[in-house]
C-alpha cells in the first residue's frame, strides 16, 4: 500500500520551510558555519537554525521547554503543516492519526545546561529542569502530540541517524494493521554538547565543511532540523505532482558500533528491500540521495553497496549533507522532504563542497544541479550499529 505526502515542511541552516529550502538548493547555498554554539570551543563546522532561540512554547507546555521542542514548535509552523495535521484530525478523529518521530539528542541541551547549574552550587538539579517532558527521548512525540491535541498510538524511534526514516516504516505497518488513518511522522534533532564533543572524541569532525564523496573529506559537519510530513492513504485519484511514499526497507546488520560494514552489506539489503515492496527494479530509480556522511569509511562502503545494488552505471546520486549538515536523528526525515521537492521539481540537487570527487568512489555522483525526468527516487539513512532504512518516494499514477 503506497502513502500520500499530503503535506510536508522541513527548517534546517537552510532556512524554514521548503520556498527557503529549495531556494537554497537551487543556488546550491551551503547553510554551515564555524562553529560558535553555545560554550563549545572546536574547529568545526555545524549547521544551526536561525531563530529557535526566541521561540515561545504555549503557556500550558511550558514544562516542555527544551531547544529540541522549541525546534520542533518552530517546524510545525511552517507551510501550513500544523493546519493540515489539525484537518487531518478533524476529519479522521484524534485517536485515529498516529506520531510517529525520530531523535538521537531529545532535550540533551537541557540536561546539559541543568547539570552545569547544579555543579556550580553543588545542590540538587533546578526547578525549572523536567526529564520527563524534555531529555526523555519520547518528549518529543509526547510535545507534538499535546500540542495538536492527536490521541493516537505515538512513539519515537531512536536508531541515531537511520530514526526518522524508520519512522515512515513505523506508520505504514500501523496503517496496515487498520489501528490508525492518518500519521505525522519525521525527525527532531537538535545541537547540544555532548552531540559535538562526542563526534569530536571518535576523530569525526571536519575542521572544514563536510565534502561528501570528496577527494581527500575528512569527516562530518553536525547540523540540527526538525522535518514533517503527514502521511495518509493514497486515493484512487491523487492530485497531480503527489509525492507517495512506495517502499521502505530495513536491515540491522550490527557490524560495528560506530563503523559501517566495509562492503556496506547491511545496506544493501535495506535497499534491495525497498525496491522489493515497492515492486520496482533497480533500473526504474532516477535518482539516489546519499546517506553520504563525508567521512572517508562511510562513503566508501555506501559506494560499494550502491554500485552492488545498481551495477556500474548508477544512477544520479549526491548528498544533501553539504548544504545542511548531518542533521543525525532528523537525517532520514529532512532528506525524504528534499527527495519530495526534487521530485516536484525535477531536478537533481548536486552535492556542495565537493571540490574533486574521490577517484576511488564510482557511483554517478552529481556536483551540479540539473534538471531530470524523475518518477522514483531513494533516499538512503545509515545508522550507528547497523541500523539502516531506504525510502522510495515516487509521483503518484
Amino acid at each position: 500500500m503506497s502513502l500520500l505526502l499530503s503535506s510536508y515542511t522541513a527548517s534546517s541552516c537552510l532556512g524554514l520551510g521548503l520556498d527557503a529550502t529549495w531556494q537554497a538548493l537551487q543556488s546550491q547555498r551551503s547553510g554551515l558555519k564555524p562553529c560558535d554554539f553555545e560554550t563549545v570551543a572546536l574547529d568545526t563546522w555545524i549547521g544551526e537554525v536561525p531563530g529557535v532561540d526566541a521561540v515561545q512554547l504555549p503557556a500550558a507546555l511550558q514544562d516542555w521547554d527544551c531547544r529540541n521542542n522549541r525546534l520542533a514548535l518552530l517546524g510545525l509552523q511552517q507551510d501550513g503543516f500544523e493546519l493540515a495535521v489539525q484537518e487531518a484530525v478533524r476529519a479522521c478523529g484524534a485517536r485515529r492519526v498516529g506520531v510517529f518521530l525520530g531523535t538521537s539528542t531529545s532535550g540533551m541541551l537541557q540536561t546539559e545546561l541543568a547539570y552545569r547549574e547544579r555543579h556550580a552550587s553543588r545542590g540538587p538539579l533546578p526547578d525549572w529542569f523536567h526529564y520527563r517532558e524534555t531529555q526523555n527521548t519520547y518528549s518529543v512525540a509526547a510535545f507534538v502530540r499535546s500540542h495538536i491535541g492527536i490521541e493516537g498510538p505515538a512513539f519515537v524511534v531512536s536508531t541515531a541517524c537511520s530514526s526518522s526514516a524508520k519512522v515512515f516504516a513505523s506508520a505504514q505497518r500501523m496503517m496496515d494493521m487498520g489501528l490508525i488513518d492518518a500519521a505525522v511522522v519525521g525527525g527532531v534533532d537538535s545541537l547540544c554538547l555532548t552531540t559535538l564533543y562526542g563526534f569530536h572524541s571518535l576523530q569525526l569532525l571536519s575542521p572544514q565543511p563536510c565534502a561528501p564523496y570528496g577527494a581527500g573529506r575528512n569527516g562530518i559537519s553536525i547540523g540540527e532540523a526538525a522535518a514533517f510530513a503527514l502521511l495518509v492513504r493514497t486515493p484512487e485519484q491523487p492530485p497531480a505532482g503527489s509525492v507517495v511514499l512506495k517502499g521502505v526497507g530495513e536491515s540491522s546488520d550490527a557490524h560495528h558500533m560506530s563503523a559501517p560494514h566495509p562492503q556496506g552489506l547491511g545496506a544493501q539489503l535495506a535497499m534491495r528491500s525497498a525496491l522489493d515492496r515497492a515492486g520496482l527494479r533497480a533500473d526504474q530509480i532516477d535518482y539516489i540521495n546519499l546517506h553520504g556522511t563525508a567521512t572517508p569509511s562511510n562513503d566508501a562502503a555506501e559506494d560499494q553497496a550502491v554500485c552492488a545494488v545498481f551495477g556500474q552505471h548508477t544512477p544520479p546520486c549526491s548528498s544533501t549533507k553539504g548544504h545542511t549538515g548531518h542533521t543525525l536523528g532528523a537525517a532520514g526525515g529532512l532528506e525524504a522532504v528534499v527527495c519530495a521537492l526534487a521530485l516536484r521539481h525535477q531536478t537533481v540537487p548536486g552535492g556542495c563542497h565537493t571540490a574533486a570527487l574521490d577517484p576511488m568512489l564510482h557511483a554517478n555522483y552529481q556536483r551540479s544541479n540539473a534538471p531530470l525526468a524523475m518518477q522514483n527516487v531513494l533516499s538512503n539513512s545509515f545508522g550507528f550499529g547497523g541500523s539502516n532504512s531506504c525510502l522510495i518516494l515516487g509521483l503518484a499514477p
